[in-house]
């Protein structure tokens, strides 16, 4: 099948209110004008380096699309990030958004990642720890706190990602009964290309997909 026929299928297979990201990593610049021509909206990226090229191969169909940051952030890449991304799913310190907040000139969407796993080579806050950084970060405000991000820990059986899906949506559900100015809490990442069926019956409105859209990366 094609890359147009793949997220055709995807996309008419989820809910009209969930959001596709394409995890665009490694990909070509005909593979994204592609996905890009089947109806693609939204891009992410893992390397602002990798994002920064990209962006400007597209030229003007770059404006067509939102560009995620899904991958770690360092804050030494903060100013050329916040060129290319509309908006940053990987703040997992009030220290990240404090220096977001110093740096944009712009009020900068952002989604606060929680390690639902636990797993130690995986970025993101405890889930115990997210009321508490949303409330420290109240007083930022050039950024908008617009949703939380995780990753499930790898498994061959989508099934074993249930429970951490779960798990996220409550602590959606409970960031969104929090009251402060630069909050607005509509975004629940989670589901990649093995898992994205099970995220969205557990309240997934965010699903970043790559291999399932494109196939198997070719790192040659």
């Amino acid at each position: 099948m094609s890359i147009t026929s793949n997220y055709l299928s995807i996309r008419s297979s989820v809910p009209d209110d969930v959001t596709i990201v394409i995890a665009a990593k490694t990909r070509t610049k005909e593979e994204i004008i592609e996905v890009i021509g089947a109806g693609a909206t939204d891009i992410g990226y893992n390397s602002v380096q990798e994002a920064e090229q990209m962006y400007h191969q597209l030229g003007d169909l770059a404006s067509r699309l939102r560009w995620h940051m899904i991958g770690h952030l360092q804050k030494n890449k903060i100013n050329k990030a916040l060129s290319i991304f509309d908006v940053i799913q990987t703040v997992d310190s009030y220290s990240l958004a404090e220096a977001i907040n110093k740096r944009t000139d712009r009020v900068m969407p952002i989604y606060i990642q929680v390690n639902i796993s636990g797993e130690e080579a995986k970025s993101g806050i405890p889930p115990g720890n997210l009321k508490e950084l949303i409330t420290k970060m109240s007083g930022l405000d050039k950024i908008r706190i617009e949703g939380i991000m995780g990753m499930e820990p790898y498994s061959d059986d989508a099934e074993d990602a249930r429970l951490y899906f779960g798990r996220m949506d409550g602590l959606f559900m409970g960031a969104k009964t929090i009251s402060q100015e630069n909050l607005d809490i509509r975004v629940l990442s989670m589901g990649m290309s093995s898992t994205y069926n099970v995220a969205v019956q557990e309240g997934s409105n965010m699903i970043r997909l790559g291999t399932i859209i494109f196939g198997e990366r070719d790192y040659n």
